[in-house]
């Protein structure tokens, strides 16, 4: 019994530390969209609080297939070609309503 209360204690503090940090893999975004996402990037984003989560996935996602975005459509998916989807997911959740 103590050895699978164990591993069980484990295996959950495993999946924790490998879960995606949003305030992490938002770190690269502070620059042009503000810590909070509040900014217009280079005067042309939408502002990324206003946004929610779902959006912001769809956006971000867009982003690396090249389906998504104007004029920053190229050097946005340079930014999030490599975010994974639970980087993704934990961006949103941190900044989206």
């Amino acid at each position: 019994m103590k050895k699978i209360v164990s591993i069980s204690l484990f295996a959950g503090m495993l999946a924790s530390s490998l879960m995606a940090d949003g305030a992490t893999a938002y770190k690269k975004c502070i620059a042009c969209h503000g810590a909070n996402g509040e900014k217009v990037a280079l005067g042309k984003s939408k502002i990324m609080k206003d946004m929610t989560k779902s959006e912001i996935e769809a956006a971000l996602i867009g982003y690396q297939k090249g389906t998504y975005g104007g004029a920053m459509k190229n050097l946005m998916g340079v930014q999030v070609k490599s975010l994974s989807g639970d980087d993704i997911k934990a961006i949103a959740t941190l900044i989206g309503k």
